[in-house]
Parts: structure tokens; C-alpha cells; sequence
């Protein structure tokens, strides 16, 4: 037996045994790899949480023109001349005995038994409060659109993953007919030298040419692992077993001018959308520290009952008003105007940025889109040539009108021609996902149309 004989049949026998599995696994089509993705994906988690938490500061925010309502009950005990003098006079139980000099310095310890009830209500801030609950609207709307933008990165990169996984299995295919077909070549190779009709350096060629050809094999299989493990970080599951994948199909997707996919982008695009709110709620956060400086108007009230035992009378007292409050010396909140200010500029300069970045985005998604598409059509062509070629060449060999290194020459071009053609099927329709993602359409219904 020959020395690449035992990890050829080696690999053979791991070809089947993953052909078999993956006959035998359940179809999992880009649409369910996707909706999983978004459903364990741990960024989706974490993009629905600080939505949540959004959500949450804006009802807080709104809490604070609500009157606030304490209840207290306190139950104490003292002999404190102060504490007994007005417990007394709570209790409505004061007499004349207790002026007497001995009762006011050394009194008798007395207990007191109090129900409050207090409340207070924020009537005018300068519209602060107005200005924060429209800061928090905004940043919650700011966070669902970050949330959207979260879950258009999932599914470009499960879309990615998932065609990484086709683009492996097709290298897999094509390097095990590359593998056979070294493997038949060796053996008319083979015949041919017994025969008179080859040089044994020929046969030589074979071998080193199948040896190559089951390397590609071994490497092909490996990517494909890899690209499985891809496809299980994309999707959030880690447990996820080898399937069948439905394939893209090549096709030529739907054409726009860079115009139209710019006023898209401008349109659609949700991390765009989130700047732009969170740009928003800092202008309110600047009004709001302008508000800082107004007078304040708040009302309060208390009312009491205090009795000295839970079975004796007692009485009850009651108090409200009014209170205007005014910052003479606001050292503190024009530092924090300042503050709000350079954070209004800071975003405004982001959101200028992110303008500009976003127009690089949809130009070099529209770019390499036409680049793929115009790939395609190439690959195809050189496809068709290097299969005709490859044909010519074998019968010029057999015919003995060309050479060993002719023959394994025109399999490499074929071989390098499929390998790209495959290559430039999975790219285009990977590159007009990645215009829809530039454009801020990339939704599960539009990656779903790739197959």
C-alpha cells in the first residue's frame, strides 16, 4: 500500500460519515437562524435591557410632579423637660400644675403615641422637571432605536455566518471532486506508464498533485468547522449541530443610484436615529440646567394626632404651606451649565460624524455591491472557459499532444475557477446584505429574499 494511501481512506471515510450527518440533520434555513439569533444572541440581550432600563427612567422621571404622601407612626418615651413640655401640649393634656417650676425642670417620664401624615407637592420649577421628563422621552426613544440597530448587526453577521457555512461546504465539494479526480488521474497516469505511453516522472506528478489535492480536502473540512463555529456565536447557540442550509442561489439583486441609497440611509438608518434623539435630549438637558437657575414653588403639609397611651384622648394638630425658593449664590449649577453645554457640543460633533461616516458606509456598500455583481458575471464566464479547457487538454493528453504539467496546469485553473466562482456567488449576495445594513433596511423579511 502506497504511504498516502492510509489517511486518504482515513478521509474518505470522515467525507461519509459528515455527508451522512448532515443528510440526516434537520434543514435550518437563514429565516430560523436569524430569529434564534435575535432571540439568545447575548447583544440582542443586552440592547432589549438598556431599552428597558430607558423605559424605566422615563416613567422615573416622571414621578417628580407627583405629590409625595408619608405615613408615620411613632410610638416614644422621655423624660427630656422639651420633649415633655410639647408632648403634653400635643396631647392636649397640659394643666397648671405643670408651671410648676419642679414639673418643668424634673418631669415625670411621659409616653406619647403619634400618627402623621405629611405631604409636599414640586408646584413650579422653572419647567426643570417639564424639560427632564421630555430628556427621558427622548432618551428611551433613543434606546429603541439603538435596540434596532443592535439586532440589524445580528443579523448581518448571522447572514454572514450562514453563507460562510455554505461557502465552506461548497469548498468542501469542490476539493473532494478535486480529490477524486487526482485520484483517477493517477491511475490513467499509472496505466499509461506500464503501458510505454508516460515517463514514470509523470506518475510522480500524479501522486504529488493527489497529495496536494487531499491536503486541500483536510483544509477544506477544517474551514468548514470553523465556519460552523462562526454560525453558533452568530446565532447565540453554542449546542447548535451541523445542518442542512438551504442555498443562495446566484442571482443579480435589485440595483439603486448611490442618491436614492444615501436618502435611505438618512431615512432608516436606526444608530443614526438614536444619535439623533440622544442629540435631542441633550438640548433638553442644557434647557434643563438653564431652569436650574428659576425660583422653585412647592406646598407641604402635616397633620398629627399625638396621644400619651393608645386608650387615653389626645389631640391633633394639622399645618400647611407654601414655600418659594431662590439660589442667590448658584456657584454649583452654573458649573454644571457648563458641563451640559460642552456635552451639547461634544454630540453635535458626533452627530456630524456619524453623518459622514454613514454616507462612507452606503458609497462602499454601493461600490462593492456593483463590484460583486460584475465578479459574478466574470466568474461565470471563466468558469464555463476553464471547464472547456480542461476538456481539451485531457484528450490532447491522451492523445499524447500534451504534457503532465499541461494537464495538472488546466485542473488548478478549474479548480481556482469554481473555488471563485462560489466565492463570488456568497460575496454578492453578502455584499447587497451589507448595503441593506449601510441603509438601515437589513430586517429578517429582507434577509430572508436572499434565498
Amino acid at each position: 500500500m502506497k504511504p498516502y494511501s492510509i489517511p486518504l481512506i482515513l478521509l474518505s471515510f470522515l467525507s461519509l460519515e459528515v455527508s451522512g450527518a448532515v443528510a440526516q440533520a434537520p434543514t435550518l434555513t437563514l429565516r430560523q437562524a436569524i430569529d434564534q439569533a435575535l432571540a439568545k444572541n447575548p447583544q440582542a440581550a443586552i440592547a432589549h435591557a438598556g431599552e428597558q432600563d430607558a423605559g424605566a427612567s422615563a416613567s422615573l422621571a416622571r414621578t417628580a410632579l407627583l405629590p409625595q404622601l408619608n405615613f408615620t407612626e411613632d410610638i416614644s418615651r422621655g423624660n427630656d423637660p422639651v420633649y415633655v413640655f410639647g408632648e403634653r401640649l400635643r396631647d392636649r393634656q397640659f394643666t397648671q400644675a405643670d408651671f410648676a417650676l419642679n414639673a418643668l425642670n424634673r418631669p415625670q417620664p411621659i409616653g406619647n403615641f403619634s400618627t402623621r401624615l405629611s405631604g409636599s407637592w414640586l408646584a413650579f420649577d422653572s419647567f426643570k422637571t417639564e424639560k427632564e421628563i421630555h430628556r427621558a422621552n427622548l432618551f428611551r426613544k433613543s434606546a429603541s432605536s439603538a435596540a434596532t440597530a443592535a439586532n440589524q448587526q445580528i443579523v448581518l453577521q448571522v447572514v454572514g455566518a450562514y453563507q460562510s457555512v455554505l461557502y465552506a461546504q461548497r469548498e468542501v465539494d469542490v476539493a473532494d471532486h478535486e480529490e477524486q479526480t487526482a485520484q483517477a488521474l493517477l491511475t490513467e497516469v499509472d496505466d499509461h506508464v506500464k503501458a510505454g505511453l508516460a515517463v514514470e516522472s509523470d506518475r510522480m506528478a500524479a501522486e504529488v498533485n493527489l497529495a496536494a489535492r487531499k491536503q486541500e480536502l483536510i483544509g477544506a473540512h477544517g474551514d468548514l468547522e470553523l465556519a460552523w463555529a462562526d454560525l453558533r456565536e452568530a446565532m447565540g447557540a453554542p449546542d447548535l449541530q451541523v445542518s442542512q442550509l438551504n442555498p443562495i442561489e446566484p442571482r443579480m439583486f435589485p440595483a439603486s443610484s448611490l442618491e436614492e441609497e444615501l436618502a435611505q440611509a438618512a431615512k432608516s438608518r436606526p444608530d443614526l436615529a438614536a444619535l439623533g434623539m440622544a442629540q435631542q435630549a441633550q438640548a433638553e438637558s442644557l434647557g434643563a440646567a438653564r431652569s436650574n437657575f428659576g425660583p422653585r414653588v412647592s406646598a407641604y403639609g402635616n397633620w398629627e394626632e399625638d396621644q400619651a397611651s393608645l386608650s387615653s384622648s389626645g389631640g391633633n394638630t394639622w399645618v400647611a404651606g407654601v414655600q418659594i425658593n431662590l439660589d442667590i449664590l448658584p456657584f454649583g449649577k452654573r458649573d454644571q451649565l457648563a458641563r451640559e453645554s460642552a456635552a451639547k457640543m461634544r454630540i453635535d460633533a458626533q452627530m456630524a460624524q456619524s453623518r459622514s461616516k454613514v454616507r462612507l458606509d452606503v458609497s462602499r456598500a454601493h461600490i462593492q455591491r456593483e463590484t460583486a455583481g460584475l465578479s459574478l458575471q466574470t466568474a461565470q464566464a471563466a468558469t464555463d472557459q476553464s471547464a472547456e479547457s480542461l476538456r481539451i487538454v485531457k484528450n490532447r493528453y491522451n492523445a499524447g499532444l500534451a504534457t503532465i504539467t499541461d494537464l495538472l496546469r488546466a485542473e488548478d485553473t478549474e479548480r481556482e475557477s469554481q473555488s471563485n466562482y462560489w466565492r463570488a456567488v456568497y460575496g454578492n449576495a453578502l455584499a447587497y446584505t451589507q448595503l441593506l445594513f449601510a441603509e438601515g433596511t437589513l430586517t429578517p423579511d429582507a434577509a430572508e429574499e436572499l434565498q
